[in-house]
């Protein structure tokens, strides 16, 4: 299983990213996807997550701002955030949790894109 995202980068505040993660070697129709975060001298916290069956979940950070989606035929997961402030700035995580009928048995991470925000 193999989490790619990319999108990150440098915007000013109230600006928009769209961050993307391909996934290959699982299939997102049969997984709980979601985006994760960590900011400097912070723990890892949940921003968003997907299921199989389009339910979403946002942290009260992100309710309003950002936006979680998924291509199960690119098989890659989006989050559009928009309204972008300082305190959004951190290390972006795409994370896949396998629901009952996936052949893959075990969570995977991607190796994360830096989101910095200037204020």
């Amino acid at each position: 299983v193999r989490l790619v995202e990319s999108g990150g980068g440098l915007v000013q505040a109230g600006g928009s990213l769209r961050l993307s993660c391909a996934a290959s070697g699982i299939a997102i129709r049969f997984a709980t996807m979601g985006w994760y975060r960590r900011a400097p001298g912070k723990e890892r916290e949940l921003v968003a997550t997907v299921t199989s069956i389009g339910y979403t979940n946002y942290s009260n950070s992100a309710a309003g701002r950002f936006t979680i989606s998924a291509d199960s035929v690119k098989n890659t997961v989006y989050l559009q955030m928009n309204s972008l402030r300082p305190e959004d700035t951190a290390v972006y995580y795409c994370h896949a949790q396998p629901e009952q009928y996936s052949s893959v048995k075990s969570a995977h991470w991607g190796q994360g894109t830096q989101v910095t925000v200037s204020s």
